[in-house]
């Protein structure tokens, strides 16, 4: 079956992010002009995937907003005669069928795949964490999709970290099939270095089968009583395959300020209006330091 639907998680608190995520949604900071959650969005409109459900939260009506018409602006750009804004705003709107479902409790990243099961319904669908913004010259969706349509399972995206970091991710214990295609042993979450079955962590691109639904409500919670993805798809991994996949790209984990901070350069390093200047601007910062 096709992958239709995605879901974008975007209920957290980003309590890193504080005091900024104070009155806006984390999802909602900018790297250069566009906001992170519209990067991943886009990345799921150029993997074919045009019905997205955003799980939102309590104080994440920007995000609505942003997705939605703004009249008076459209307005006031035509009045002034700046089509080329006006168009870019437009297209904003028209991404894609976006819906929206409020996680009213935070109750971890499984709850809240499993508060959209009656808008996927029975088939396959893509999950999107925007915490975790990857650059590619093909969309990590679109790489993922492709090993979907020839393994029929649940695949999650992969890639290697260091040995010090396993601590940090969910990891997965590896049998290689292929050029960056895995099949899944098993799955830990966090272990210390020693415990680590590889240095391949999950990261935040999944396409999920609708039965992950069932293993999410079997789901015990956790620590702070939250239902974890990875407690799931260990359940799952035991009534049917699931494959990993290292995608080609480069991730920036805009969860952390610092990772934020190397997306931003890094996005405007690439941006043909802006990006030739602003190289010049960090050559000549560096010679005053």
């Amino acid at each position: 079956m096709k992958i239709r639907k995605a879901v974008v998680t975007a209920a957290g608190w980003g309590t890193r992010f504080l005091p900024a995520t104070k009155a806006q949604p984390k999802e909602m900071l900018p790297l250069v002009d566009k906001p992170i959650i519209q990067y991943v969005i886009e990345e799921a409109v150029a993997s074919g995937i045009k019905q997205i459900i955003i799980v939102t939260a309590l104080g994440k009506r920007a995000i609505e907003d942003h997705f939605d018409r703004s009249f008076e602006l459209e307005h006031l750009l035509q009045k002034k005669g700046n089509a080329e804004l006006l168009q870019k705003l437009q297209n904003i709107s028209e991404l894609a069928d976006i819906s929206y479902i409020r996680q009213k409790e935070q109750l971890g990243l499984g709850h809240a795949i499993l508060v959209t099961r009656e808008l996927i319904g029975d088939e396959p669908f893509a999950v999107f964490l925007p915490d975790d913004l990857i650059h590619a010259r093909v969309p990590a969706m679109k790489q993922m999709i492709e090993v979907y349509n020839r393994y029929k399972h649940s695949i999650i995206a992969v890639q290697p970290v260091a040995k010090e970091d396993t601590k940090a991710y969910g990891i997965i214990k590896p049998k290689q099939l292929e050029d960056r295609v895995y099949q899944v042993l098993s799955l830990v979450e966090k272990p210390e270095p020693r415990d680590a079955p590889s240095n391949l962590a999950i990261v935040g691109r999944y396409i999920l089968t609708p039965e992950i639904f069932a293993m999410l409500e079997k789901t015990s919670p956790g620590k702070g009583g939250e239902i974890q993805l990875t407690d799931g798809l260990k359940l799952l991994l035991k009534k049917q395959p699931i494959y990993a996949y290292q995608f080609e790209g480069t991730r920036y984990d805009t969860g952390m300020p610092l990772g934020f901070l190397k997306a931003s350069v890094e996005f405007a390093l690439n941006r043909p209006d802006i990006g030739a200047m602003f190289r010049e601007y960090l050559r000549q910062l560096k010679l005053t330091d």
